[in-house]
């Protein structure tokens, strides 16, 4: 069973704002000669970090709904410019919608097992997919998505 990793999305209002963050990280990574992944940076180091590599993914929280996820590729390890230890996430470059879910504001990241995380929107049908955003917000706040 994959293990995930739930965090919120500080500073995006949409999945728009978070795929548009992922290009331009993705862009860089590219005219660097690196492969287009984008790097999330953290102050605390997972601990369970084989489990999250091996089929993991980041679970993104915007606007108080799990929206997005994506895929976990590596965990690294580095120090900063002030000497303190910090966690890279590396993220694979696909941002996939999940089926919006409700999470409450929380510090820092979480530990998701397979039972709680939200299926992909894909998965739910070309009804659903077709909705716009803010209607599937709606949805999910009235519980009927």
């Amino acid at each position: 069973m994959a293990l995930h990793l739930i965090k919120l999305c500080v500073g995006a209002d949409s999945i728009q704002d978070l795929r548009d963050w992922v290009a331009e990280r993705s862009l860089t990574a590219m005219s660097a000669g690196l492969e287009p992944h984008s790097i999330h940076t953290t102050r605390m180091m997972p601990k369970r970090v084989e489990e999250l590599v091996d089929g993991g993914s980041l679970y993104w929280v915007i606007k108080g709904q799990v929206s997005a996820r994506q895929k976990l590729l590596e965990v690294r390890t580095v120090k900063g410019e002030d000497g303190i230890g910090r966690c890279q996430l590396v993220l694979g470059p696909e941002v996939i919608e999940t089926a919006p879910m409700p999470k409450r504001p929380f510090q820092g990241w979480r530990y998701l097992l397979d039972n709680e995380i939200p299926k992909d929107l894909g998965g739910l049908g070309d009804d659903v997919t077709q909705l716009p955003e803010e209607l599937r917000r709606h949805l999910a706040e009235l519980g009927l998505l």
